[in-house]
């Protein structure tokens, strides 16, 4: 074998190629993952019904009639990120998990608004698309009382149903990382980016009509910059030689680089009437010309808090026990951040699990539960 001058530790010619072809297939494959989209949303499921942008989805269930749960759940997630993050990939997917232990899943699609949807408000999606969606689910399922989960946003929404209508059906309402209280302004970044010293918000809505997916992309990005900017890809590249790895990095970037625009109204509601005036918690917020009372929440109510959440500090979900009505309610912290509490590594091992036996209690014959 012949050597090559100058290089470490005496490499032969036969070496030298097997290292440069490993740097090529690495380069190769880090091409693939950072220019193409990953496999996504694998669980099958079908249309059932459709509003404007929105539809709801229902998950073929796999296991039989006399063994599921007859109480259906509902998952509402944002309105600015795709749903698929609960349905990642296989293996790595919430619905997978909850189909597989007997639920019938719903799954509430918010699509992408136009510029013809910038005037939609928080009181449209929950007021008019919800109700909608679940007289849907209820008339396919044929249950009369039904399971919502809502995160981030969605838990904006459900909790803003659940209050305004709590006589509709409603036994289980489950929050994850929910944006209610922004009292503790200090503790918000968004707060602090959100001041109208700082922030005018209809100059940007006047310039875009909605928000753009891509500037609330950044703006959560920036809570954390040389993580989002520079160490995420850091990872991927020291891992390249991990399939695993790189298959979740593929699948998660996937969803993070297909964002949506936030609706004009719900934007303008979200700074004003929420990060600057805390009117849902105050009690001040008014939504359809009634006042929304979340004292009037009765289902059973369970709230999930990330530890390490920087997007919802702890502090926004943490009060709404004090407040509602519900006899049967349970806060439960969990290590992790925002996202990865139920799509990371850990969330099949502890968050998954938690909520299914939380919910398998409370989801027994009609009439049964606590509620």
């Amino acid at each position: 074998m012949t050597s090559v001058s100058g290089w470490p530790n005496g490499f032969s010619a036969d070496e030298f190629e097997a290292e440069f072809a490993k740097g090529e297939d690495r380069l190769r494959r880090a091409g693939k993952v950072l220019t193409t989209k990953a496999l996504i949303a694998q669980t099958p499921k079908e249309l059932i019904w459709a509003l404007n942008k929105s539809k709801l989805y229902r998950y073929i269930p796999v296991v039989p009639k006399e063994k599921r749960h007859p109480v259906p759940l509902l998952l509402v997630f944002a309105l600015m990120n795709r749903p698929y993050i609960l349905d990642l990939r296989p293996g790595n997917s919430f619905v997978e998990f909850m189909v597989s232990q007997g639920y019938d899943v719903y799954l509430m699609d918010w699509g992408s608004p136009g510029p013809e949807d910038r005037n939609l408000k928080f009181d449209d999606y929950a007021l008019d698309y919800l109700p909608r969606a679940i007289r849907k689910l209820k008339s396919v399922s044929g249950a009369t009382e039904f399971s919502m989960l809502g995160w981030c946003i969605g838990a904006i929404l459900t909790t803003l149903y659940a209050a305004v209508r709590p006589d509709d059906g409603l036994r289980n309402l489950l929050l994850l990382t929910a944006p209610l209280d922004y009292s503790k302004k200090e503790s918000i970044t968004f707060s602090h980016w959100t001041d109208e010293r700082y922030f005018d918000v209809e100059k940007v809505l006047a310039m875009f009509g909605n928000m753009p997916g891509e500037m609330l992309d950044y703006g959560a990005k920036c809570l954390k910059p040389v993580e989002n900017f520079l160490g995420n890809y850091i990872r991927l590249f020291d891992n390249l030689d991990n399939p695993k790895i790189v298959e979740s990095w593929h699948a998660m970037n996937t969803w993070v680089t297909d964002g949506v625009p936030l609706a004009g109204g719900v934007f303008r509601q979200l700074v004003v009437d929420l990060y600057r005036n805390n009117r849902l918690m105050n009690g001040t917020w008014v939504v359809r010309g009634e006042r929304v009372d979340v004292s009037r929440i009765k289902a059973n109510l369970l709230t999930v808090i990330a530890a390490n959440d920087h997007i919802t500090p702890p502090c926004q979900a943490e009060t709404l026990q004090d407040k509602v009505s519900s006899k049967d309610k349970e806060l439960f912290r969990i290590r992790g951040g925002h996202i990865g509490i139920m799509a990371g590594s850990d969330a099949a091992r502890n968050t998954w699990p938690h909520i299914n036996a939380w919910l398998d209690a409370r989801s027994g014959r009609e009439g049964t539960g606590t509620l």
